[in-house]
């Protein structure tokens, strides 16, 4: 790590499209800065409860956070215009579902030792939000593993195999345990938590103080 790299750690789920959002205004802000990050994702469970065949996600939204269905159409189109701004293509459809995400936890947790969960955490979020596709799925998490260079065979095994399973739930209590309780939460440098996707110019200032209390 050099003084112009600053390790950036992500605490994140796979269905957060705020967590998408908060990483682009990372990108802008590395842009914006000249500066370089080392990302690292970790886990969190949006919805640990929710059950093999998910909900609705309007349903979801309503009934979680106490919204009228208009309420719900109205974030949508801001995430959407917002995504867009961003690069991010957001698909939301009447028939999108809130699903599981520890399948998908246990696989990217797999991918960071093998050098591929960076690539994997994109190609997950955009199978979710712009292809639609059920990210609770061992056949569709294969088949995203499969496109970002990984062996499908080796991550069939690791979702077959549960191997991945009690290291997941440690590393999600570890930062519930540690006060974080909704995402993205990014940790800059080792020491500065900022929750939220707040924006390129916050981040950015972030990065500096960790670039110059580094040099």
């Amino acid at each position: 790590m050099t003084a112009n790299t600053v390790q950036v750690d992500i605490v994140s789920d796979v269905v957060c499209p705020w967590c998408y959002v908060g990483f682009r205004q990372l990108e802008q802000a590395l842009g914006m800065t000249g500066l370089g990050a080392v990302v690292r994702w970790h886990p969190f469970e949006l919805n640990p409860d929710m059950p093999p065949e998910g909900q609705n996600l309007r349903e979801h939204l309503m009934q979680k956070y106490g919204i009228t269905a208009e309420a719900s159409q109205t974030a949508r189109a801001r995430l959407t215009a917002l995504g867009a701004e961003l690069g991010i293509d957001f698909r939301y459809s009447d028939g999108m579902r809130m699903v599981n995400t520890f399948a998908a936890h246990q696989l990217l947790g797999w991918a960071m030792g093998e050098g591929a969960q960076h690539p994997l955490k994109m190609a997950l979020f955009h199978a979710y939000f712009t292809d639609g596709r059920d990210v609770s799925d061992p056949g569709v998490l294969v088949e995203v593993a499969q496109s970002v260079g990984l062996d499908p065979a080796a991550a069939r095994e690791v979702l077959e195999s549960g191997r991945m399973a009690e290291q997941t739930r440690d590393h999600l209590s570890t930062w519930t345990q540690n006060g974080i309780t909704g995402v993205p939460a990014m940790i800059f440098g080792g020491k500065y938590l900022v929750t939220g996707a707040q924006g390129a110019e916050n981040y950015a200032k972030v990065l500096q103080r960790c670039a110059a209390e580094a040099a």
